[in-house]
């Protein structure tokens, strides 16, 4: 029996709790409106594709799935366009084969897409020559440039980001159930401007072991090998803008209590994590996994509180740890957390983000993250899950398949005088291709050398 049903909770629930990190809308009529007409739209994911996510994400925890979960820091609504979607959606691919051929196990592809339009800020109120206006919130909710227009919530915002969302969904849905992803075909994949990749050759080297072997099994069976022409992809945005999630929070057919149908896999930030706060409240009663960033401030006593708020029956794949803390806290924080989880005999999946902890600004003031202090706590994560008998199940990584040039390092051996050439980046910087492959393959090496142990 969901939470939900317990508690009599309701998608509105929220609404008696204090609540953080909302756009102050000049118009209260204007935003129920918006409300309400996104409240009749139709669902953008199912309540089984929600179901078959839990499930799996409970295998990860037990070591038998490895949780990809990837993308946009924030996405634009202006580049809901399909190259960019079909060079991102490369990038996952081409990982997650990577993982597949490391671990010889499943991996669970989550893009942070279809929906990650929405992002917490440090300050309300930002302020340039004097000027001071309201901060960017993401594209669901105002603009990027500096001007009073694009800085004013706007609620037609939300319709704009589910439609966009919609479409993305869409496209996605038709090229990983098509020939797109279809393994016997994996140049499908291959991205032009990353042919001179120092990984490149690595990589097609592996790809043609693989549909080789693909080939060979089915010349001795006779017949093509099921499901190796189609993938799945599923979305996940942090849960952040309450009246959004509300609007698409439904019940279905046969089915106990209440989906957040804008997305599978929602996650609960690092400033909104308060227990008694709204989004905790939201969180905990629908039927989705759910997600928590967890950083190097939370006490563990308060998680293993907020994890028995939103999983009080113990339901397996229903929680995932994102642990994000930084290279220079990693050793100190994360050996504490995993024994006071432990200690509790709570079920969650551990995932590293390797990203937010290791974000620094240059002396110029641009925001950047280094290469080497990424790979640092991505390995110093694995070391101490492994000294703990634990198991690190999943990686929650910020990249693009465009050519940027925002975190420093990496194979292209970036420098801080590379970061004006190539930042687009409205937020938070991510990795591009070839770091992003340096990542596939340095986790793909740790869990070979592991699986030969």
């Amino acid at each position: 029996m969901s939470n939900a049903t317990l508690n009599n909770w309701t998608p509105s629930s929220w609404r008696k709790k204090q609540v953080l990190q909302q756009p102050t809308y000049p118009d209260q009529d204007k935003l129920q409106d918006a409300v309400s007409r996104l409240g009749q739209l139709p669902p953008l994911v199912t309540s089984w594709e929600i179901e078959s996510l839990k499930d799996q994400l409970a295998e990860a925890a037990r070591g038998k799935a490895f949780l990809l979960q990837a993308g946009d820091c924030s996405e634009s609504l202006d580049d809901c366009e399909p190259d960019a979607l079909v060079r991102n959606l490369k990038v996952l691919m081409q990982m997650s084969f990577v993982l597949i051929y490391g671990s010889l196990s499943k991996v669970i592809r989550v893009g942070r897409i279809a929906g990650q339009y929405a992002k917490p800020r440090s300050n309300d109120k930002e302020t340039r020559d004097g000027l001071t206006l309201d901060v960017y919130r993401g594209d669901l909710v105002n603009r990027s440039p500096f001007t009073e227009g694009d800085r004013i919530p706007d609620p037609e915002l939300l319709l704009r980001g589910y439609e966009r969302a919609a479409l993305t969904l869409n496209f996605i849905r038709g090229l990983t159930a098509g020939g797109f992803a279809d393994m016997h075909h994996p140049e499908n994949w291959d991205l032009d401007f990353a042919s001179d990749s120092p990984r490149a050759d690595q990589y097609h080297e592996m790809v043609n072991s693989i549909t080789s072997s693909l080939r060979f099994m089915e010349a001795v069976m006779g017949a093509s090998i099921r499901q190796s022409d189609s993938v799945e992809v599923f979305t996940s945005h942090e849960a952040l803008h309450l009246e959004y999630e509300q609007a698409q929070t439904r019940r279905v057919p046969r089915r106990d209590g209440w989906y957040n149908m804008s997305t599978h896999l929602p996650w609960l930030g690092y400033r909104t994590r308060d227990v008694n706060g709204a989004h905790v409240e939201y969180l905990k009663g629908i039927c989705n996994p759910v997600g928590i960033k967890v950083g190097p401030k939370f006490d563990p006593d308060e998680l293993v509180n907020l994890i028995k708020v939103l999983n009080p029956n113990s339901e397996p794949g229903r929680i995932t740890l994102i642990h994000r803390y930084g290279a220079d806290e990693v050793a100190d924080k994360l050996p504490i957390i995993i024994d006071a989880v432990q200690t509790a005999e709570l079920d969650v999946l551990h995932c590293c983000d390797p990203m937010h902890g290791n974000t620094f600004s240059t002396k110029t003031g641009i925001k950047t993250r280094s290469f080497d202090k990424i790979s640092s706590e991505l390995e110093s994560q694995f070391k101490i899950h492994e000294s703990k008998g634990t198991i690190l199940g999943g990686v929650h990584l910020e990249l693009t398949g465009d050519n940027v040039t925002e975190c420093i390092g990496g194979v292209g051996n970036l420098g801080e005088p590379d970061l004006e050439r190539a930042y687009k980046s409205a937020v938070d910087p991510r990795l591009n291709y070839e770091q992003a492959m340096e990542m596939a393959f340095s986790i793909a090496d740790h869990m070979k050398s592991k699986r030969n142990d």
